[in-house]
């Protein structure tokens, strides 16, 4: 167990995509994030974290992000450490169970998380999601299917989307 004054290492590196550099963030256990083009990383703040450049913790997620906007791979198999809530990881899990190219309202979240009027809260714990692409909050729409709310903005959900319709 880590001392409450030891920095947890969390390993980095960028990779380029169709939609800009994104940077990889895992820990010894896994994916931790994702971040979008024009987020700085690392922070500049100190915090219980040591960012260190090292691709060798992140390759697989990159090649298979790689695969995905090259349309040849429709799920990823590699291993995740989601960190939140427990109510933002019953949403992210309920992301993951969104098959490729379809869609969900928020309201349909709620209601597969067992709480049909959160519709709300689940459009704060998709904006608080730490693996976009990987976790596909970009699947969810509103309830009308119209775009709505993305961390990397309307234009890459958009991008992503067109992306798995085939478009």
């Amino acid at each position: 167990m880590r001392s409450p004054l030891t920095q947890e290492t969390l390993f980095f590196s960028r990779t380029d995509s169709p939609i800009g550099v994104l940077t990889l963030v895992a820990s010894r256990t896994g994916v931790v994030a994702i971040e979008f083009p024009g987020h700085d990383f690392p922070p500049q703040r100190p915090g219980k974290f040591q960012y260190v450049e090292d691709a060798n913790y992140t390759r697989e997620c990159a090649e298979q992000l790689k695969a995905y906007f090259a349309g040849t791979r429709r799920e990823f198999s590699v291993p995740l450490d989601l960190r939140g809530t427990d109510f933002q990881l019953q949403c992210w899990h309920a992301l993951l169970d969104i098959p490729y190219g379809e869609t969900r309202s928020y309201a349909e979240i709620a209601r597969t998380v067992g709480n049909p009027q959160a519709f709300r809260a689940v459009g704060m714990a998709n904006h608080c999601n730490p693996i976009p692409i990987i976790v596909p909050c970009h699947r969810v729409v509103a309830a009308n299917g119209t775009l709505c709310g993305y961390g990397g903005g309307l234009d890459i959900k958009r991008r992503l989307l067109d992306l798995e319709r085939g478009v």
